[in-house]
């Protein structure tokens, strides 16, 4: 059996230890726990984080836009 072969088959037997050992079973029940936990509070994923992050960057430039042109109607009028 060549070294690559016998690692391989050595990862696999390991592999199947681990999914059969009681400790998989503790890792998917504290999973679904915290799952459990985390969906009870007001979070948000971090994906709709940078969305919202993103809409405020934008929505803060067109507010300088605004206040920039209304600053600018503002002496207009008071220029005629």
């Amino acid at each position: 059996m060549d070294k690559p072969q016998f690692f391989e088959d050595l990862q696999s037997k390991i592999n199947k230890a681990i999914e059969n050992s009681p400790a998989k079973d503790i890792e998917k029940n504290v999973k679904a726990m915290l799952s459990q936990g985390f969906s009870k509070l007001d979070l948000v994923t971090r994906e709709e984080f940078d969305i919202q992050a993103q809409v405020l960057a934008k929505t803060r430039a067109k507010l300088e836009e605004l206040e920039a042109r209304v600053v600018e109607l503002e002496a207009r009028q008071k220029a005629s």
